[in-house]
């Protein structure tokens, strides 16, 4: 179960603010959501492809690619 302390002197609505991100990040609001009314399976299809575009997306975009080799170029030493 997810949980917070709350500093001395921190307002409540701070604290409910923590709360919600970190419960964000975990993916236990979605999970909720989700969970909250019945999914077809189309619809699962779609929110797994989703998902998975999400992950391509971010794998892309920390890693660097490569540069091409030209044809006739010997590839550099690594």
């Amino acid at each position: 179960m997810t949980e917070i302390q709350i500093r001395k002197g921190e307002p409540v609505d701070r604290a409910l603010k923590r709360l919600k991100t970190k419960l964000e990040m975990e993916g236990i609001l979605e999970e909720v959501r989700r969970l909250r009314a019945h999914e077809t399976p189309k619809e699962r299809t779609r929110r797994k492809a989703r998902a998975a575009a999400k992950r391509g997306k971010i794998r892309y975009r920390f890693t660097l690619p490569k540069p091409p080799v030209a044809p006739g170029e010997a590839a550099p030493a690594a």
